[in-house]
């Protein structure tokens, strides 16, 4: 797992811990697994809204979106703000 995906599933509370008989503590092999697919499936989402934005601008032979522009379609998809 990515360690920048780590840390926010740490941030999101999606990793369980273990603890070590020796008292140490280890993330849960499959809750890292788990919240590591869940980030996959968020950034290929992210990923299809940025290639469709830029599809329907090109089709429409306006090549003047922006960054702003994609940002703002982002969190209209998954419904969030800055």
């Amino acid at each position: 797992m990515n360690d920048q995906i780590f840390e926010l599933a740490k941030r999101a509370d999606l990793i369980q811990w273990d603890t070590l008989p020796s008292g140490a503590r280890t993330p849960d092999h499959e809750s890292v697994v788990k919240a590591n697919k869940f980030a996959e499936l968020i950034i290929q989402k992210c990923i299809s809204q940025i290639a469709l934005i830029g599809i329907s601008n090109f089709e429409n032979e306006d090549i003047s979106w922006t960054v702003e522009t994609a940002i703002a379609k982002i969190e209209e998809h998954f419904e969030v703000n800055k």
